[in-house]
């Protein structure tokens, strides 16, 4: 396992970022290229791994037996996708994404009248799909406090099932934004629906074929964002691809990071953000709607020692590794923890020294592009430093243009 040290020499002014394109839009927009009778057309599309394994199995239909990797969202979405189009095919994954829950999905593609089994253990995959949807009913109820991307591959189904999706979601409903974003891209292709509280309703429709334009990667630039707080030579800086009007729920970085010192200008090409000077003591956060920069935002608070509660934590536990366990190892070495007693907070503690940090990223990209900015401040080893790929595969070769200095070691 490959890692890197990590260090900050000097500011070199190259004005603007090209951001990665947003993996969460360009995911949902392969599913429904693949769901559509037309011709669509995708520009910008997303460069991530997760991205990357989703086209490569859609461009491979014919196989009996296809496998997602570590990649969650083409898990959910292939599911439910094989579940309408397919009989007798598998779907599996790597030994962690075996390890991640599956069943509520599974338990309504079931109702809705296919036949999925658990191939190995119940609850998880792999999956064995035997027979495609022989629509049963068109009602289902739903927790919204579990993965919204469950929710999201019903919806891009519902217009091809014979009789429609009524689907309810069950309070808590977390990660509203990102049910939304998939509503807002099926209606750029034509899809009608009603949404009222924690209700949608889908009738049968065909999609339109027509071109989208995927927007820069919000999560992606929560990263730079934290390098803005943190490095004392950065003071302005240019992201191109972003737009004011996002899909995305993870903009709400360009509020929460006004609390750190960081203003955001939108202009024609993406944003440009500027810091200026702003006392930070404590602030509450809830990350329901945005549980992707939760990481981001706990380590910007730590390095600054802000007094920070959270809350909307709770998605963390399942994503490519238990989050909250993984951040509080990997807090420890900064001099932070975090605890829970009724809520979410950090808490801080005094540290021999700053030297020798070494992070690990148990398989997360996350969690090593939120720890990277550190390195403004003090040099760091950041281990499997590949898994950025995940999601944002130029992230190293950017930070090396603003000036970051990296040593790859054996």
């Amino acid at each position: 396992m490959k890692s890197i040290n990590l260090s900050f020499f000097k500011y070199s002014d190259i004005g603007k970022i090209n951001l990665n394109s947003s993996k969460s839009e360009s995911n949902r927009i392969l599913i429904i290229q693949a769901l559509c009778n037309k011709k669509i057309n995708i520009h910008n599309l997303s460069k991530a791994k997760d991205t990357l394994i989703m086209k490569n199995i859609l461009s491979n239909e014919e196989k009996k037996n296809w496998n997602a990797r570590d990649a969650g969202t083409a898990m959910r979405f292939l599911t439910a996708y094989l579940a309408l189009n397919h009989n007798n095919k598998s779907l599996t994954g790597t030994k962690r994404m075996q390890n991640r829950p599956i069943s509520l999905l599974v338990n309504s593609l079931n109702k809705l009248g296919a036949n999925i089994s658990f191939i190995n253990k119940k609850g998880f995959p792999p999956l064995k799909i035997k027979q495609k949807i022989k629509q049963k009913t068109n009602k289902i109820t739903i927790k919204g406090n579990i993965s919204s991307q469950f929710i999201s591959a019903l919806l891009m189904i519902s217009p091809k099932l014979k009789n429609g999706l009524e689907l309810k979601i069950l309070k808590p409903f977390y990660s509203k934004p990102y049910i939304i974003m998939t509503l807002k891209i099926m209606s750029h292709f034509g899809i009608k629906y009603k949404f009222s509280n924690s209700s949608i309703i889908i009738h049968n429709q065909e999609y339109k074929g027509g071109t989208y334009n995927v927007e820069s990667d919000w999560s992606a630039a929560s990263y730079w964002y934290s390098i803005l707080a943190l490095n004392n030579d950065i003071n302005t800086l240019t992201l191109n691809g972003l737009k004011k009007n996002s899909l995305q729920g993870d903009i709400i970085i360009s509020e929460i990071m006004k609390e750190f010192g960081i203003k955001t200008k939108f202009n024609t090409n993406g944003v440009t953000l500027n810091k200026y000077k702003k006392e930070l003591k404590k602030m509450k956060i809830d990350f329901t709607d945005c549980p992707d920069i939760a990481q981001t935002v706990m380590v910007v608070a730590a390095m600054k020692k802000v007094k920070l509660e959270l809350k909307g934590l709770e998605s963390l536990k399942i994503k490519e590794t238990d989050r909250i366990k993984s951040m509080n190892y990997e807090l420890n070495k900064i001099g932070a923890k975090l605890i829970f007693n009724k809520k979410w907070r950090l808490e801080y503690f005094k540290t021999k020294n700053y030297d020798n940090i070494e992070i690990d990223t148990y398989d997360d990209h996350r969690i090593a592009m939120a720890f990277a900015p550190i390195s403004s401040i003090i040099p760091i080893k950041i281990n499997n430093h590949k898994v950025v790929e995940k999601s944002y595969p130029s992230f190293w070769r950017d930070l090396i243009k603003v000036g970051y200095v990296i040593k790859e070691n054996n």
